[in-house]
């Protein structure tokens, strides 16, 4: 297990002497182990260069396995902790939106079927809160992608599994006396004069390329790593945004919202949870409770 963990900090750090100074060894002690360890397993698991080393397709295969089992440890200890202390945890990771609007109406009724179990939870982008789950730190986490893939490292697609939970279809909110602010639905292209206000600094990459596909380049007038905050903006008429419906502010009577014509952009949110074969009844159970707050709105 100690040569696997200076493998894994080799294969992050890039070079001996990085990982020797991250572990506090010496850089020969760090040679020494790898070197030790290639020739128990009858293979190489790094190529060395004068820009530092990288892993060979064993060495990726080994670190795969170890982050597995680094997880599975991490999580038993967990376990073994709450025992000790007497008590049930539960610790959910979950992005801001979904944490203000899916996880209470699932947390409800789950807390009162289970009043015994401490919540603890955690606000997290999904490139952190994945991790977590991975590392056992977390139980779940509520994440999120757009049309690309989870942002899932090599180690999580082994230990992790994905469960899709809803589509969050993205729609234009725009001043209320906004001259399309009526419409029912509107193409992108006749926001191509518009400026935008970034709720998530994600989606400006993903705005670009909806806008490339309608033939403009978008202007921005600002980014925040909040939607409610930049639908505030876009009241005050700084500029128009691009929010998924999960984040939507119904209550702001000086917003318009207007639904986007297909292919409309679409937000896609999932549940991660250790892909362990041992149950965990309350991870399920506030998964089910997350499906029935999907299902009743």
């Amino acid at each position: 297990m100690q040569r696997l963990r200076i493998l894994r900090e080799v294969a992050r750090q890039g070079s001996f002497s990085k990982a020797a100074a991250a572990l506090l060894f010496t850089p020969s002690a760090v040679s020494q182990h790898i070197a030790t360890l290639e020739r128990s397993i009858g293979a190489a698991v790094v190529e060395r260069s004068t820009r530092g080393v990288v892993l060979t397709e064993a060495g990726r295969l080994l670190i795969e396995a170890a982050e597995a089992v680094f997880a599975e440890l991490h999580h038993a200890q967990e376990q073994i902790d709450r025992i000790a202390a007497g008590r049930t945890r539960l610790t959910i990771a979950t992005f801001s939106s979904g944490g203000r609007r899916l996880l209470p109406r699932a947390l409800t009724p789950f807390v009162a079927d289970h009043p015994d179990v401490e919540i603890n939870v955690l606000e997290r982008e999904p490139e952190d809160s994945l991790p977590l789950v991975r590392e056992g730190t977390a139980d779940l986490a509520i994440a999120y992608h757009f049309d690309g893939p989870l942002p899932l490292a090599r180690g999580d697609r082994s230990t992790l599994r994905w469960t899709p939970l809803m589509e969050d279809p993205m729609s234009v909110v725009l001043p209320k006396g906004h001259r399309l602010a009526g419409r029912e639905a509107l193409d992108l292209t006749e926001l191509a004069d518009e400026r935008w206000v970034l709720g998530c600094t994600k989606t400006q990459d993903y705005l670009r390329r909806y806008a490339e596909r309608a033939g403009f380049e978008p202007r921005f007038a600002g980014a925040t790593s909040d939607y409610f905050f930049a639908q505030s903006l876009v009241a005050t008429g700084v500029g128009v945004s691009l929010i998924p419906q999960v984040a939507l502010d119904h209550s702001a009577t000086a917003l318009a919202i207007v639904p986007i014509q297909p292919p409309r952009p679409t937000r896609y949110i999932g549940v991660a949870t250790a892909g362990r074969r041992r149950p965990q009844p309350l991870v399920e159970g506030l998964v089910g409770a997350l499906f029935r707050a999907v299902d009743q709105g």
